[in-house]
């Protein structure tokens, strides 16, 4: 006996999800160049499940690092 499609599709949702939650909170809570926060944001929501692989792969170098970040003026 095979797999179903009613159990490829509660695969392909548990396997999914999970990698397309984590990829939209990352993008959230970090800071990007430019519009690339808005880029990948778009990317990861319309192409489900090439969008998050290809954040982790190619997003993670274009996050800020706190070094990165202009820091507001003091005084």
């Amino acid at each position: 006996m095979g797999l179903g499609l009613t159990e490829l599709i509660l695969l392909f949702v548990l396997i999914i999800v999970p990698i397309w939650l984590i990829a939209f909170v990352d993008i959230l809570k970090n800071d990007f160049k430019g519009n690339d926060k808005l880029i990948w944001l778009l990317v990861v929501i319309f192409v489900p499940l090439i969008g998050p692989l290809c954040y982790f792969f190619i997003g993670q170098k274009q996050k800020l690092s706190g070094k990165d970040q202009e820091s507001p003026p003091v005084g």
